[in-house]
């Protein structure tokens, strides 16, 4: 098989979002990156896949998020959001939409629930503002009362008597401290009665009221994620059941309630980085569902349906069929040919001893045929995790002969409450020796050494990896950073609403040390950067991550003699979204590797 190209790296289209309808038999669900956004629909049995919505075109999530549609309780339609906070039903199995409302908002609208008696739905504005609008009169009124800086996930209680959904306010970041608010409600007009505040004693996600007024979510009390009822843990295991709220929409559970009050539950849970689809019945006894990373689950009478991907599993949706166990697919994004891939590989679990004694978590992608080629790719965030889900991008690095490590350091995700919370105040410092200790663990074990190893990593990945080339040039050839966190005082004040206060608790707080800002920006370390080649790609329209802080760190560098390549992309914002300069970027940063460490030998 010949080399795999740019250009088949951005072929396919993503999916997302599928959900299950009210009947048992068929899923809807989100497609992007195939010409215009749009809902498709597929029978549950398997079947011919069709597009459901038009125009206006949906604004579906991304990856394991969503909340761009719902369906209705009978459903004989779907209810979505697009541009502009409008909202529209889409009758099924197809018709014309119809305008429902808009709701005004700043940036976004996300989060559709509709009523358990189909009369109302909910949306949430800007991730300040849970509103409830009328389906009929498109008639608006607030829900929450705006006591938290930041709301997601509006759900109904199964007997429309309450709302609840996940809330947080600043310095605190959702996993660092979330609750759940309920608002009491008249079923018939969705007025509240009163509200209540439920606070763990540490964070929650996904919370979700039954008709018996209990509360499910999943949280990390017991110092993992997992999925509770009342507290009281479904599952209690030293697996966590849910990523990081990152965004709206993660599915990474369902449960159904008999009448009776019992319940059977459907979990996507992560060991290690990897995952597994385990399902819980009434009695208790677990059965395991299917492996790889499963996300967006809707649990039905005689169905589990999910997004599953894996190390060598082109994205896809599955239905499983609860009483044989048979797994089957009913769609696939990328393009055909990755299914039977020798480049994508399973990647080993590595365990390296810090130098301060604790243990960092890492995996191991090994090419078929390695050329002792190293990439340290380090996941942005920083509280985040690279799961062992489809990644092409990985599968172009290994035919090519590159072995791939991916760290965990602490702060990342996956591994417990402890774990993720070691880095707060340590940003820039921590991940960076973690990084660190990663590399020099398999310099000393296997074939790589500092002259084939290359460093990669956007955002805060982008960050610890060009604080790892100033503080170990010596263990790298290169370093590669697509819109990295260069300036921590400028974060603070011009990011997006959503990070902006995140160095408060990674680092500081402004107000009372900017000097250890400043000290931890990247920009105290120029002199050091001009010891190893840099790659710098950037956005000009980055919310995220300001374009300036890229244009300023590589002038300063190439102003004290450092060797930068950069390349800044028109009408970007925080990654590359644009079909054609993500083939672009794949190039650049190919070409930059291989110029590299031709140059190296």
């Amino acid at each position: 098989m010949g080399v795999i190209s740019p250009e088949r790296l951005a072929a396919g289209r993503d999916l997302t979002e599928p959900r299950l309808s009210p009947s048992g038999t068929h899923i809807v669900f989100a497609v992007t990156g195939a010409g215009d956004p749009h809902l498709a629909v597929v029978p549950v049995d398997g079947g011919p896949e069709r597009r459901l919505t038009t125009s206006p075109v949906p604004r579906p999530g991304r990856g394991s998020g969503g909340g761009c549609f719902d369906w209705t309780p009978t459903g004989d339609a779907v209810v979505y959001l697009a541009a502009g906070g409008e909202i529209w039903r889409q009758p099924f199995p197809g018709g014309e939409p119809r305008r429902i409302g808009v709701v005004e908002a700043q940036e976004s609208v996300s989060g559709v629930a509709v009523s358990p008696d189909g009369h109302h739905v909910l949306v949430v504005a800007d991730t300040e503002r849970v509103v409830g609008v009328h389906m009929v009169t498109g008639a608006q009124h607030r829900i929450d009362d705006g006591r938290h800086d930041f709301v997601i996930d509006a759900r109904w209680s199964s007997d429309q008597t309450a709302v609840v959904w996940q809330a947080w306010s600043v310095p605190a970041m959702p996993w660092d401290g979330s609750v759940a608010m309920i608002a009491r409600i008249d079923p018939a007009t969705t007025a509240v009665l009163d509200r209540e505040q439920r606070t763990p004693t540490a964070s929650l996600q996904q919370p979700r009221l039954d008709a018996l007024g209990r509360m499910w979510c999943v949280e990390d009390a017991s110092g993992w994620l997992n999925l509770t009822c009342d507290s009281v843990a479904v599952l209690a295991e030293n697996h966590e059941h849910a990523g990081p709220t990152w965004g709206p929409g993660q599915r990474s559970y369902d449960v159904r309630v008999d009448d009776a009050g019992d319940a059977e539950v459907a979990i996507a849970r992560n060991e290690a980085g990897f995952g597994r689809l385990v399902f819980v019945a009434r009695d208790g006894a677990i059965t395991e569902l299917g492996r790889g990373v499963h996300a967006q689950i809707t649990l039905g009478a005689e169905t589990v349906v999910a997004l599953r991907s894996g190390a060598r599993t082109p994205t896809q949706i599955v239905a499983y069929d609860r009483g044989t166990l048979e797994r089957r697919v009913l769609a696939v994004g990328p393009v055909s040919g990755w299914e039977n891939e020798p480049a994508l590989v399973e990647p080993s679990l590595i365990e390296v001893t810090a130098r301060d004694g604790a243990t960092v978590h890492a995996r191991l992608y090994q090419a078929p045929a390695s050329t002792g080629r190293l990439i340290v790719w380090v996941h942005g965030g920083p509280t985040d995790q690279w799961t062992v889900d489809f990644r092409p991008r990985f599968a172009m690095w290994l035919e090519r002969g590159y072995d791939i490590v991916v760290p965990d350091h602490r702060g990342s995700t996956g591994h417990g409450r402890a774990y993720q919370q070691a880095m707060n105040g340590r940003w820039g410092d921590l991940d960076v020796a973690d990084t660190a200790d990663v590399v020099a663990h398999l310099h000393a074990s296997g074939p790589w050494t500092p002259a084939t190893t290359v460093a990669m990593g956007s955002s805060a990945g982008g960050f610890t990896v060009l604080w790892l080339g100033a503080r170990h040039p010596d263990r790298l050839a290169a370093v590669v950073a697509l819109y990295p966190v260069t300036d921590l005082v400028d974060l603070r004040r011009r990011s997006h609403r959503f990070e902006r206060h995140s160095t408060d608790t990674l680092v500081a707080p402004l107000d009372s040390a900017q000097d250890l800002l400043v000290a931890r920006s990247l920009g105290s370390a120029v002199p050091a950067l001009t010891g190893v080649p840099l790659l710098v790609l950037h956005g000009d329209q980055d919310p995220v991550v300001p374009v300036e802080q890229s244009r300023d760190l590589v002038a300063a560098v190439n102003a004290a003699g450092g060797s930068v390549v950069y390349h800044e992309y028109p009408d970007e914002g925080h990654g590359f979204r644009r079909i054609e300069n993500q083939i672009d970027e794949a190039r650049r940063v190919a070409a930059f590797c291989e110029s590299v460490l031709s140059a190296s030998r």
